[in-house]
């Protein structure tokens, strides 16, 4: 028996923290994992570890994931060989666009996609080919509105000013809860250690938020907020620092500045007191505090992006920081010198270039809204989706009105899934291939390098062999491409294995070939615990990618929308409001199939405050029914005073007893899908990100 030590980051969460992993492999056996620890030496991560990394070895070993290609023939799935399986995908989509157009063909592509390069590098080689505009992804029920606002404001979309969280002295978080997610936009492993040590130097943690999340929990403040009223906060925020005049000026080149003061000097926090439900004197007081602290930083999540006025809050996010001179500042938001630079080495993108047949919802980097993808599918005439490709995704579960979408999917001509498990989407699907599992394969973080606290750089070689017969995610992108490409004659580019394009990447970047430094593959492989290239620094002004390279504070696009919130009435009175909420153990539904993060205390209930059950008659542990525009369920009611009263909480991803599913232990475990509730025609129609919080809803005894 012999036993060897391996060292490489989690894939499963943006954290990415550094793991050592033991395998040990015995005469006439496989190499199996026998341990999986926090690596103390990953001067990022220093150790630190959660639940999720321990199950790597539940997800290598899980019997329900997919090792070969699946081709489901009426209800059974059976086997098919990768060239025969890559020749019916080509025959199949070929003959719809032949008969319907391009666009009769759509794409969707998962949150996983960003935690596996292979999918990042290579999913467009033959995706491209499609020349659809139908495509759609996790991004629009997620952090479309953070990117559109950079995007307005700073020329690039990915160009995201992250919080200095070792340096400020002032931590302002809305809609986000880093205890449970690890951060998120904001890669910062160890994230609770490192809002301590903010109090620790004598600063402050500020949480804005309708329930009392574990990072409101050991704040030094929390607010609740009323769900979709965090604009209404920022607006009194900014209004009460431009009546008061800003703490310091900036370095920065601002074109718009005054447009926008004016603007919104409308929004007064008096004014916006009964919309976000906070009383104006502590709106006041909390804009004081702020500007008032030596280095600040305001930081706003998924919460904020997931309501009806999405961009208007992270547009109003980055103006906090920048006219009380904290963005591109230490201790304040700081973009990344990440080694593989995203930005550099791409345009900033475009929005509205067209829209979406249906609804006219507005494209951006050449996405459509996932609201939009259900109707698509439904509503006949030209343009009308008929083949659907899924790519690590679920959106059964992670997009609204998922029933709707279910609805769709079943009258689809053709699907095919890149997927690893028979899941609540999937199981529509004609044919699913699965890629080799994550420690199977390398991987380099491209994406949450380019949002961490601190530049960092790691290159994870595989730590299993590729079983024999398997294809890795990349190679069934190529093969699928070089089928299509003969069916229809396309003209395919030459292509290079993901490994290569990094090694390009690293060397064409800040630490490369020109600096001292020369980064290469070779240099991280010699540095199994990845490499420190230091703080954050100031950095935003060289890196603009507007027109005139000057900050773009009133974009025209953001400005039209102010009117939209203007004409906002008073809030409906004793209405209740949906939110969701995240757990540590919990980043996409398909955790739900591992025992290690579905044991233990259940987390699938409606959580509502004791006010609201006694005015419905309702008793704590109750079965309740609860109904939306869109749909109804049952679930478990559990009494909490972290609630905010008129607000009820369900946790993201649940709901798995669909018929079909080929997930063991997920299809064991109670609760219901949030998204069968969320509304498809509630958007923040600026972006048409999915307004997932603050969802009208009735509960009533089941």
């Amino acid at each position: 028996m012999t036993k060897t030590l391996h060292h490489r980051a989690c894939h499963l969460c943006e954290a990415i923290c550094g793991l050592t992993l033991e395998i040990t492999e015995e005469q006439g056996s496989g190499p199996r994992i026998t341990s999986i620890k926090g690596d103390p030496e990953d001067s990022f991560s220093r150790g630190h570890i959660c639940p999720k990394a321990v199950a790597l070895q539940d997800i290598q070993n899980d019997p329900d994931r997919l090792r070969q290609p699946m081709q489901r023939v009426g209800n059974e799935w059976q086997p098919i060989e990768w060239d025969e399986a890559f020749a019916l995908v080509a025959e199949r989509l070929a003959s719809i666009q032949q008969r319907h157009g391009n666009n009769a063909v759509a794409t969707y592509q998962g949150n996983p996609s960003v935690h596996n390069y292979g999918l990042m590098t290579h999913s467009n080689y033959f995706l491209g080919l499609l020349k659809t505009r139908n495509r759609f992804s996790a991004t629009s029920v997620d952090q479309l509105p953070q990117h559109l606002a950079s995007y307005l404001m700073y020329g690039h979309g990915l160009l995201l000013p992250i919080p200095d969280i070792d340096h400020t002295d002032f931590m302002l978080i809305l809609g986000g809860n880093p205890l449970a997610s690890n951060g998120s936009i904001m890669t910062v492993p160890d994230v609770e250690k490192r809002l301590k040590a903010i109090q620790a130097r004598g600063g402050k943690v500020v949480v804005v938020d309708p329930r009392r999340s574990e990072t409101a929990a050991m704040a030094d403040q929390h607010l609740f907020v009323r769900p979709g009223g965090d604009v209404a906060l920022l607006f009194g925020l900014l209004n009460t620092i431009f009546e008061e005049g800003p703490t310091r000026d900036s370095h920065l080149q601002v074109d718009g500045l005054a447009q926008v003061r004016q603007a919104i000097c409308r929004f007064t926090a008096e004014a916006m007191s009964p919309l976000c439900a906070i009383p104006a004197p502590q709106i006041r007081q909390l804009a004081r505090d702020f500007a008032s602290a030596d280095k600040a930083v305001c930081y706003g999540r998924m919460g904020v992006s997931t309501q009806a006025f999405g961009t208007l809050c992270h547009w109003l996010l980055q103006l906090l920081n920048l006219v009380t001179g904290n963005l591109d500042r230490v201790g304040g938001a700081l973009c990344t010198s990440p080694a593989v630079d995203l930005v550099a080495a791409t345009a900033g993108g475009h929005f509205n270039a067209w829209q979406s047949r249906v609804s006219g919802l507005p494209e951006y980097g050449g996405e459509l809204p996932v609201s939009a993808l259900a109707e698509e599918m439904l509503t006949e005439g030209e343009g009308q989706v008929r083949a659907l490709i899924t790519v690590a995704g679920n959106p059964v579960l992670s997009t609204p009105n998922g029933r709707q979408l279910e609805q769709a999917l079943d009258g689809l001509e053709f699907m095919l899934s890149i997927d690893l498990y028979i899941n609540e989407t999937t199981r529509y699907a004609d044919l699913i291939l699965p890629s080799t599992s994550a420690l199977e394969n390398d991987h380099y973080d491209t994406t949450f390098n380019l949002f961490a606290v601190r530049n960092v750089s790691r290159f994870n070689r595989a730590i299993l062999p590729k079983p024999e017969g398997a294809l890795h995610d990349w190679e069934i992108f190529v093969g699928l491409a070089q089928a299509f490409a003969a069916r229809t004659q396309s003209l395919l580019k030459p292509t290079i294995a993901p490994a290569q394009m990094i090694e390009l990447g690293l060397r064409a970047g800040p630490y490369g070939d020109a600096s001292p430094l020369r980064l290469s593959l070779a240099t991280l492989d010699q540095h199994p615990h990845g490499i420190d290239l230091g703080a954050l620094q100031p950095n935003l002004a060289g890196r603009l990618k507007t027109e005139n390279r000057r900050i773009q504070a009133a974009p025209a696009a953001i400005m039209a929308d102010l009117e939209r919130f203007a004409a906002l009435g008073p809030p409906p009175v004793d209405e209740l409001l949906l939110i969701g909420r995240r757990h540590v153990r919990s980043n996409n539904s398909w955790m739900h199939n591992y025992h290690r993060l579905v044991k233990g205390k259940p987390r699938h209930q409606l959580l509502m405050h004791p006010q609201d059950l006694a005015r419905r008659g309702l008793s704590d542990g109750q079965r309740v029914r609860i109904s939306s525009r869109v749909g109804v369920v049952e679930v478990e009611v559990l009494a909490s005073g972290e609630m905010m009263p008129g607000v009820v909480s369900l946790p993201h991803g649940w709901g798995h007893g669909r018929p079909g599913v080929h997930m063991s232990i997920a299809t064991a475990q109670p609760g219901c899908s949030a998204n069968d509730l969320t509304d498809e025609r509630q958007l923040d129609a600026l972006s048409g990100n999915a307004a997932l919080n603050g969802v009208p809803v009735r509960v009533e005894a089941a």
